[in-house]
């Protein structure tokens, strides 16, 4: 439990950390993002588990992950750092259910809810067209990045979050164009078109990202003044190495990721870009498009080995995350859970640069014990 005998605020915290500058203590992320959060079944048993009210999450973070907000009062035992900016859902064409277990998405992508699972895309505008064209792309009900709905009233919760809280507050950010296209495209399909029908995919890749620059510019120019960084994701990773070549991944996807990294930071707050995965190939290219922060550090990836990633990338990268998710959380004992965080706090603490927290959400396999060990030994082995 959070003692009260810090020097520093929580925000004063997370940005000296990122300016690699080490702070008090180790800082720490729950719930800050949509990738460092909690699935709401975990939650429930954590907050009975912490003698905390078990009632209702006061936010869903997706519907579709199960994953929420968690209360106050969590952060507030553990110490936590940050606290997550979401925007609303536009006016006109807003996720609905369109039967039991179905969803509609903005994008008019249908998801299938499977059974003690989260949802998966199953349908879509451009899914199950064999040959497509750029012309196809008129089949897509897009999204209107203008939308009000998108940005009503949140300037005011940007501005009551930094000024009535000292934790770091982050504007989540949509999907990037690599998921967005794999959601509306069909998963093996994309993977197809990266190769075979380049000039479809660019053209697809290109009007998402046009979306997604515009309503970023659009929130940040709504309430960036009370923002302290920017997250979103965009998964390039497998367990045993990158999703693409890296000569493809710089041909197809780095110069749109450009363009979405520099409208992210267009404010000059730090990025913190979420990858699961073996991504450690692609590490200099996100340099050198802008990431500030590496979310998850899937350790469990090949060769995501946190000293050498502290060693290699450290003067010019952020390390967010790393705290097993794989094996040790949801397997491992209470003395387990305390070695990992030892050794991730001994390989990413030194000179800042990092910001603890499990790697991607907590899910329901997760024993709220682990849960509990894991930010009492950071707030312990970072003191």
């Amino acid at each position: 439990m959070a003692d009260g005998s810090n020097t520093m605020t929580h925000r004063e915290r997370i940005l000296a950390s990122l300016r690699h500058q080490t702070p008090d203590r180790v800082p720490i992320d729950l719930g800050g993002t949509g990738t460092t959060t909690i699935t709401e079944g975990c939650y429930q048993r954590l907050s009975a588990h912490l003698g905390l009210s078990t009632a209702p999450p006061p936010g869903v973070f997706s519907r579709r992950a199960s994953t929420v907000v968690p209360d106050r009062a969590v952060l507030d035992h553990f110490g936590a750092d940050t606290l997550p900016l979401i925007s609303q859902a536009p006016d006109a064409g807003a996720e609905r259910e369109i039967g039991p277990g179905l969803l509609c998405d903005e994008w008019g992508v249908t998801w299938r809810k499977l059974e003690g699972s989260h949802f998966i895309p199953v349908d879509g505008p451009l899914m199950k067209i064999d040959e497509p064209q750029p012309s196809d792309l008129d089949k897509v009900p897009w999204p209107d990045p203008a939308d009000p709905g998108r940005y009503r009233g949140l300037a005011e919760r940007a501005r009551q979050l930094h000024e009535t809280t000292d934790r770091a507050v982050i504007l989540n950010v949509w999907l990037g164009p690599v998921h967005a296209t794999q959601f509306l495209r069909g998963y093996a399909e994309w993977l197809e078109d990266l190769l075979l029908r380049p000039v479809f995919l660019e053209a697809l890749l290109d009007r998402v990202t046009d979306i997604w620059v515009e309503a970023t510019t659009r929130a940040l120019a709504v309430c960036g003044d009370w923002v302290d960084l920017v997250q979103f994701g965009d998964d390039i990773g497998t367990q045993r190495g990158p999703l693409m070549r890296p000569e493809l991944y710089r041909k197809m996807i780095k110069p749109r990721h450009a363009r979405v990294f520099a409208a992210a930071r267009s404010t000059g707050k730090p990025l913190v870009f979420h990858t699961c995965g073996s991504v450690v190939k692609m590490i200099p290219d996100l340099i050198e498009t802008g990431v500030d922060a590496l979310n998850p550090v899937q350790v469990a990836a090949t060769g995501m080995d946190t000293a050498l990633l502290k060693r290699e990338f450290g003067r010019d990268l952020s390390f967010w995350g790393a705290i097993d998710t794989q094996h040790v959380l949801p397997l491992g004992t209470v003395a387990e859970v305390r070695d990992e965080v030892r050794r991730r706090i001994d390989d990413l603490y030194h000179d800042g640069g990092y910001v603890l927290c499990s790697v991607h959400n907590l899910q329901a396999d997760v024993p709220p014990a682990n849960i509990a060990a894991m930010y009492e030994a950071a707030l312990e082995f970072s003191a």
